[in-house]
């Protein structure tokens, strides 16, 4: 069975750092792109970020220079490192993987809470 488990979020103050994680089962880990999703209440699902089976990597503009997103093959595992958080970037936040022909395969996370707040 594939799954998606994202772990790492929770409360924390402005300006403040997360480290989210994502472990990836029965998936072709090192061959597919990984990504990493965000929504808020009200608001449509947005992309936060993205990295390629090569490592190249993009970001929201609301996020460059914030984030990173990184992956390690041999764990499975997709990380993505939020600094000087912002109360703007409370969401629940999903992994998320898509490929093939089509894009018909695609997978998403359960999702981790994330909330910036004083």
């Amino acid at each position: 069975q594939v799954q998606l488990v994202e772990s790492g979020g929770g409360l924390v103050q402005p300006g403040g750092s997360l480290k989210l994680s994502c472990a990836a089962t029965r998936i072709p880990f090192n061959y597919v792109p990984m990504d990493w999703y965000r929504q808020a209440p009200g608001k449509q699902r947005e992309l936060v970020a993205t990295i390629s089976s090569i490592g190249t990597t993009n970001y929201a503009d609301s996020v460059k220079d914030r984030f990173t997103i990184s992956r390690e093959n041999d764990k499975d595992t997709v990380y993505l490192q939020m600094n000087n958080l912002k109360p703007e970037d409370t969401a629940i936040y999903y992994c998320h993987t898509q490929w093939g022909s089509n894009m018909r395969f695609e997978y998403w996370g359960q999702g981790t809470q994330v909330t910036v707040s004083s």
